[in-house]
């Protein structure tokens, strides 16, 4: 079976089931600040999820395109990516457990669909723990579709529980479906949950009734401290206060089904392929690295063949990404979409392919991809010149990133302690310097992340916490950071975040009348403190600019003007004069919401009802975000 023909029989067999197919969201979160990208088929429909209706109705199936980095260590091996497509079914407050476990075996085993050995699955459910109680529930509907009870495998919430997105919001436990490769037991005790390869997790059905909450706490003064004991500075005040902070699980009103297969991984099995790399998916892209080593024979699980396989991975997501008009930067998607392109240089590098390797299989990609996704082939040319652009920045640092190697090298069997600016390049006890790291960043522009690759790949130790200290002003070279800094988001429905949504409305409206009709959103993030708003524009804001949209945004607070939502086709929202991104695809029905007479906007919502309640609107800062996009921070007082 062909990747796309398992494509169409999961949209065809959840059809059937009464659902409605809605196209895959964009890979960059419209409105949701707790994830880079959209890395789960949840994270677009959060506030359907709380209970907003959505314009399709309640039972939904589609193939959401996603990225995920926190795996991007042991992207290379068999199964792990960094860019994938997903296949999901929803329930938004219609059926639960029993209808969607019963469709999912059916959908794995009846011969009519995958036709998939009964005898090779197992499931896994969740334990239970304080939070909440074991899932005997869906091991008794396992057992009644035919699963034996020594299939079922009962594991913790570090195993079997998913979400929330960020910190609070939806969640729930999950019961996960494993594939037997047939490979011997690793030992004894050898189960789906251990990382020998005889299990491959292809599906999870995740019972979404839980709403994770901080919860309230009766107020104590904060204790009196003198001296060296005194808190020294914010960030040791946020530690404690958020040590403090205990969370709740509140039952939803509104229990949904979530449920993810992973597309690559699922038509590797149905194929009988040992890795995700020999499916339909991978193979023009591991042919043509194959042709561009000219004959140069790689061996079985060999360092150049784990090379190809980070190539391949890393070039279908950079060209996902970029399609969505994000450029290579240092900051959010800009910086792990450079680091993608950059670590995939240093691999062709390693591979000695020729300059312009990339471009050969970025063609591949949109070839590939262009009829499912049609944004791939309208970029091209800005897809091209971004990859064209970073390959020609990276060839300085890419010489001193391979020096680094190099030098290490040289000191671990030399037992030599070579410097830059006074950092010694080990130290005495043999642990790869921080400081020296940063230092090579500053110097020579060698990206952090790969000087720490490189550590790992000699098997050294890395002291980490220097570098941190050398490099605490720029925190989105720092994962520690990047992960904190998108928190909350749209998930926590307070009033605050839902204001700040309601108000990115008016300012991208505002911007349009005072820049002109080519500003679009590019992006968004609210906290409960602020918005942060990415449009296109092709140069700085001046300062009467900016005074001017922040006056117009002010005026129709102070009209208040009331807002109102209607669900329609997307022909006619565009008839309407609705702003969207009409080059995406939407589903049949979309919900626009309207503020007065002054702004139409398709959106998923929520909003509040009257822009009165917003009070004081004032823009804080104005600068650049990438090459064409301009970023605005507001606050509301």
């Amino acid at each position: 079976m062909e990747s796309s023909e398992l494509k169409k029989k999961f949209l065809r067999f959840f059809r059937n089931k009464g659902h409605v197919i809605i196209p895959s969201a964009s890979l960059i979160p419209e409105h949701d600040p707790s994830v880079l990208f959209t890395s789960a088929g949840m994270h677009p429909l959060v506030p359907y999820l709380l209970g907003e209706p959505h314009p399709e109705g309640r039972k939904l199936t589609d193939v959401q395109k996603c990225v995920r980095t926190g795996d991007i260590d042991v992207v290379g091996d068999a199964w792990h990516l960094t860019f994938f497509e997903m296949l999901g079914n929803w329930s938004l407050g219609d059926y639960f457990k029993e209808e969607a476990i019963v469709m999912a075996w059916e959908f794995l085993t009846s011969q009519k669909w995958l036709g998939l050995d009964p005898e090779r699955l197992s499931v896994s459910v969740f334990a239970g723990d304080n939070d909440a109680p074991r899932d005997n529930e869906a091991a008794k509907i396992w057992q009644k579709v035919g699963m034996p009870k020594k299939r079922i495998y009962y594991y913790p919430k570090s195993e079997n529980w998913w979400g929330p997105a960020g910190k609070i919001g939806p969640c729930g436990p999950d019961t996960e479906i494993f594939f037997d490769s047939g490979k011997e037991p690793c030992g004894e005790k050898c189960e789906p949950k251990c990382i020998c390869d005889k299990y491959t997790e292809i599906w999870n059905l995740v019972f979404m009734q839980y709403d994770k909450k901080i919860k309230d706490q009766p107020s104590s003064p904060e204790p009196q401290v003198e001296g060296k004991s005194k808190i020294k500075n914010a960030n040791q005040r946020s530690k404690m206060q958020e040590i403090k902070t205990i969370y709740e699980y509140v039952p939803l009103n509104q229990k949904n089904i979530d449920t993810g297969m992973g597309l690559e991984r699922t038509i590797a099995i149905l194929n009988g392929k040992d890795n995700i790399y020999q499916t339909d998916l991978f193979k023009p892209l591991i042919d043509k690295l194959t042709e561009l080593l000219e004959g140069r024979i790689i061996k079985k699980d060999s360092e150049d063949l784990r090379s190809m396989r980070i190539i391949a991975d890393h070039i279908r997501a950079a060209v996902f990404i970029l399609a969505e008009g994000i450029t290579p930067s240092n900051l959010d998607q800009g910086y792990v979409l450079r680091r993608l392109i950059r670590r995939a240089i240093r691999k062709t590098s390693s591979l000695k392919l020729e300059k312009g390797s990339l471009l050969k299989l970025a063609k591949i990609v949109i070839d590939q991809y262009k009829q499912d996704y049609s944004r791939l082939f309208e970029n091209k040319d800005f897809i091209r010149k971004e990859l064209s652009r970073e390959e020609e920045k990276f060839k300085k640092p890419l010489k001193w990133v391979e020096q680094y190697r190099s030098d290490l090298r040289e000191a671990i069997e030399h037992d030599l302690i070579k410097k830059i600016k006074d950092a010694p390049i080990l130290s005495a006890s043999g642990e790869a310097s921080g400081q020296y790291v940063y230092e090579n960043y500053q110097t020579y522009g060698v990206p952090p992340d790969l000087s720490e690759e490189i550590i790992r790949e000699l098997g050294l130790k890395y002291n980490k916490r220097e570098f941190e200290r050398a490099f605490k002003k720029h925190q989105a070279l720092s994962r520690k950071g990047s992960a904190e800094k998108f928190q909350g988001g749209l998930a926590d429905a307070k009033e605050a975040t839902i204001k700040y949504h309601t108000a990115t409305h008016l300012l991208h409206q505002a911007l349009r009348q005072v820049l002109g009709d080519h500003v679009e959103q590019r992006g968004s993030n609210i906290t409960a403190e602020r918005l942060r708003f990415d449009f296109s524009h092709p140069k700085k804001v001046e300062a009467e600019e900016l005074k001017e949209v922040e006056e117009i945004v002010n005026k129709k607070i102070k009209e208040k003007l009331s807002i109102k939502c209607e669900e329609m086709s997307p022909e006619e929202a565009k008839k309407q004069g609705a702003i969207g991104l009409f080059g995406r695809k939407y589903g049949d029905k979309i919900k626009v919401y309207t503020i007065g007479e002054f702004s139409k906007e398709i959106c998923g919502g929520p909003h509040i009802k009257n822009t009165k309640e917003l009070g004081k609107f004032k823009i804080i800062k104005e600068e650049s975000s990438s090459a064409g996009i301009r970023r605005i921070k507001a606050t509301l007082e």
